[in-house]
């Protein structure tokens, strides 16, 4: 084991070096970069690739022009070779022999003195990565070689995967998975097509219930989505595009495909299933790290590596095998007495106009629901410019085409928010931010990832959606009847200043909030008046975005009015910030 620790650590501090060191939210949005980035593949797999190398070797070799860099040559040439006969050892399943013949080639390559010449160099560091690389690979294949079965998911049933299947068939997430095993039929019979093809295990078609629950619309507080939860950047690796008219990952048929990539290249590098699974959750790399971290060989058994994943990726593989348990036991569990739903059949047709999927419904026939089923991906149920490929029921394509000129052009709607950035200061919450935004919590909730509202700290740096036409400023509420206006107390807050700011009387919020003195307490709501006066002096003024390189100063010049009315109008103070696409009041 101190062997494969090495190796790993060699290979975990190369993907560092290539700049690869970091790791995203667990789901298979998980970033595959820290072991893919350096997956170039330098496996030599046929005579030719071996040729390549050798000739590379050659090169470096003729450039040192010695009788040393001959040495070298044969060095490198007989280190290569070695990996070769450890390439075939492998795939016939001689892994000992395999891994005898990359530790002689590992005794090869530290012989070599390069004496600083940066191609040697570069040469000697190829074949120490593609070694550690393979001793990985090896090892994690030891009970399944890769090129050979794939169909080696073992369904073990221990403590951790009977809570499982205990909260899936009687638990609090019966329902959720009777609904999602009802939605399976939709997709799953396409999957296990694709899966077959490539040669993987038909079980896989059941990931999707753990991942989505079979809704192509599914969004993770990670921002993955889809019916494999990808996060934009990893789908984008495998094939999925997301633009303004279309998110690929939200293709039950695209998103399969990008997805059984994903899974094949993650069991090149671990080999057994239930590593690949937890690898899908959380990122390879986190994995490499435990394995790295760990003082017993992890496929010996799983489940030690099991209990150092996080938690979510630690729940991961148990809820797999469970459902694998359920659904290999329908009579048991009650899924016999669940009809599933039927597969919409489709046909494909290539459309070279934008139009609405309601506009082409009418036209053909069909429902705006089935031609929303047939195409998930289209974000604005708009088909984007240029040609598509459009999915619609049998025997439509011809009636579509003959009308696709009578359908109404579409646009997909304008952008619903401007966004402004605000800096937590002490005193302040969600609510009193959204207050001053005139938004809601769950929108600032939304745009900053967060998962509870009283997690914002003093310092953090917000993103803040404001309706379309909201002053992101103190104000009164849109539209109805003006209502009392509330303000935080802050830091070097007075009734004083917090009176002339909303153009009241400190008497008259004495008065609004029952206060017998003048003493005032950092995070006190005060109510400050009814904004009815303010929002008669504003009846004039028009809005304005603030625009890169803005100052209050500038507008207010701009505008011919003087810096102390604009900040009144917008209820800023003289240390206000304001941020680009920021919408404030001017006077007309």
């Amino acid at each position: 084991m101190k062997k494969i620790a090495f190796y790993v650590s060699f290979l975990l501090s190369l993907m560092a070096l290539a700049g690869c060191g970091h790791l995203k939210p667990a789901g298979p949005a998980a970033d595959h970069d820290l072991a893919m980035a350096a997956n170039t593949d330098l496996k030599p797999t046929t005579a030719a690739a071996k040729a390549h190398n050798k000739d590379k070797v050659t090169t470096s070799a003729a450039a040192a022009d010695s009788s040393e860099s001959k040495k070298i040559q044969t060095t490198l040439d007989d280190a290569l070779d070695l990996c070769q006969m450890a390439q075939d050892a492998w795939q016939e399943g001689e892994l000992e022999k395999a891994i005898d013949a990359l530790d002689q080639a590992y005794d090869n390559i530290l012989k070599v003195e390069t004496e600083d010449n940066p191609v040697l160099i570069q040469q000697k560091e190829d074949l120490r990565f593609m070694i550690s690389r393979r001793i990985l690979e090896i090892y994690a294949s030891r009970n399944i070689v890769v090129s050979g079965s794939h169909n080696a998911i073992p369904v073990i049933i221990n403590s951790h995967v009977q809570h499982e299947i205990d909260r899936f068939t009687s638990g609090a997430e019966k329902q959720f998975f009777q609904d999602a095993y009802r939605r399976s039929g939709l997709y799953r019979p396409h999957i296990v097509e694709a899966l077959k093809k490539v040669g993987l295990p038909e079980e896989l078609s059941w990931l999707p219930l753990i991942e989505s629950g079979y809704k192509v619309g599914a969004l993770s507080k990670a921002r993955a989505l889809g019916l494999w939860q990808f996060i934009p950047s990893t789908g984008y690796k495998f094939g999925l595009n997301r633009d303004r008219y279309v998110d690929q990952r939200m293709d039950p048929y695209r998103s399969t495909t990008a997805a059984i990539d994903y899974l094949r290249e993650l069991h090149q590098i671990f080999g057994d299933w239930t590593t690949v699974l937890a690898a899908y959750n959380c990122g390879e790399g986190r994995v490499l790290r435990v394995i790295r971290d760990q003082n017993v060989n992890y496929l010996d058994n799983f489940w030690d590596l099991y209990e150092r994943l996080p938690r979510e990726t630690a729940r991961y593989v148990p809820r797999f095998l469970a459902t694998l348990h359920i659904v290999n036991n329908p009579e048991k569990y009650g899924l016999d007495r669940i009809p599933t739903d039927p597969p919409l059949p489709f046909e494909t047709v290539t459309v070279h106009r934008q139009v609405h999927l309601r506009d082409i419904a009418l036209k053909i026939g069909v429902s705006e629901k089935d031609m929303q089923t047939l195409n998930p991906e289209l974000r604005f149920k708009i088909l984007p410019p240029g040609s598509y490929a459009l999915r619609v029921p049998p025997e439509k394509s011809d009636l579509l085409l003959a009308a696709i000129d009578e359908v109404p052009l579409s646009n997909p709607p304008t952008a619903t928010y401007t966004y402004a950035y605000h800096r937590v200061r002490s005193g302040e919450n969600l609510s009193s931010i959204a207050r001053r935004y005139r938004t809601s919590v769950k929108k600032i909730m939304r745009a900053n990832n967060l998962r509870k509202s009283h997690h914002i700290v003093a310092g953090k740096r917000l993103k803040i959606p404001a309706g379309k036409g909201a002053v992101a400023a103190y104000g009164s509420p849109r539209g109805g009847k003006p209502k009392a206006t509330s303000h935080v107390v802050r830091r070097g807050d007075s009734l004083w200043n917090i009176a002339k700011r909303y153009d009241t009387t400190t008497a008259s919020i004495q008065k609004l909030n029952k206060l017998t003195g003048t003493h005032l307490y950092v995070g006190q709501v005060l109510k400050v008046g009814d904004t009815s006066h303010t929002a008669a002096k504003n009846r004039s003024a028009r809005t304005y975005r603030v625009q890169k390189g803005d100052t209050p100063f500038k507008i207010a010049q701009q505008n011919k009015i003087t810096l102390k009315r604009f900040l009144r109008l917008n209820q800023l103070n003289q240390s206000s910030k304001i941020f680009p696409g920021q919408v404030v009041l001017v006077e007309n």
